[in-house]
């Protein structure tokens, strides 16, 4: 029997709401990764798309403060002239703060949609708000934890790109566009825009340098990259890579789920 619609919306409405909650301020990048981290642990090992986010939040969290320092030394040309300082170091500011809400409401809109689905996956609210490439995989993701079967390579593939190409649709390219539209210093614009992407299970010596970072179709190419060195090192090596970035607490690495229960109360809930 069909669960009542506007039931089953109001669910949905308090999952988010939870969600924004868990993912915290534009700063709180170490809180969302704990929060992705949980929601790869949850899936046991299936859903490999928080696993890499967790390792983007903190990757994140180095090179803006990087970026930070590098604005403050470039704006120094503008000594004499502190209009110009002023407005450019804002503007810097303003498209890292950009970056860090889409960080947020990625972290969010993802706990929302996978433990949505995981209650509600085939209900016909599901149906309507979920893309059908994105329901699919989440629900057969779901459905192999019950029955206790893993997912085999091309499944976890299917999960992990509809996931991305999911946030990168309906949250990260118009955020993007946006932030590169606004961002008004164009030398720092410049350098913003071609990142290397070092993280930590890559190993020595690799990265992901991007021509264009305001390019969806190069982000998409870069992220599948990612998730392609991520199948080659092995998922342990992803989860123990975490510590390399020297940003997660002790207490974080003793017990991941207590953490994440931590986290969960803090902000207000009881499970």
């Amino acid at each position: 029997m069909e669960l009542d619609f506007d039931c089953v919306s109001a669910e949905y409405s308090e999952l988010r709401r939870i969600g924004y909650s868990l993912a915290g301020g534009l700063n709180d990048l170490p809180q969302r990764a704990a929060v992705y981290y949980h929601l790869y642990e949850d899936s046991e090992g299936r859903n490999i798309f928080p696993l890499m986010a967790a390792h983007g939040a903190l990757w994140a969290k180095g090179y803006f403060q990087k970026g930070i320092r590098a604005g403050k030394i470039l704006s120094l040309q503008y000594v004499f002239s502190p209009k110009h300082l002023t407005q450019n170091y804002k503007s810097l500011i303003d498209f890292a703060n950009a970056f860090r809400d889409i960080n947020r409401r990625v972290c969010a809109e993802a706990y929302c949609v996978y433990h949505f689905t995981k209650k509600y996956g085939q209900t016909k609210f599901a149906e309507q708000i979920i893309p059908k490439t994105l329901l699919i995989a989440l629900n057969r993701c779901h459905y192999s934890q019950r029955i206790g079967k893993p997912l085999n390579r091309i499944e976890r593939k299917e999960l992990f790109e509809a996931f991305f190409l999911w946030e990168q649709e309906t949250i990260v390219s118009p955020s993007v566009e946006k932030a590169v539209e606004n961002f008004n210093w164009s030398c720092v614009k410049w350098l913003a825009m071609k990142p290397k992407i070092e993280f930590a299970y890559f190993g020595d010596d690799v990265g992901l340098q991007f021509k264009n970072f305001s390019l969806k179709a190069e982000r998409i190419e870069k992220g599948l990259d990612a998730y392609e060195l991520a199948e080659k090192v092995g998922y342990k090596a992803v989860e123990d890579a975490i510590c390399h970035y020297k940003i997660m607490p002790k207490s974080f690495f003793d017990s991941t789920s207590f953490y994440f229960l931590n986290v969960y109360k803090s902000v207000g809930f009881s499970r």
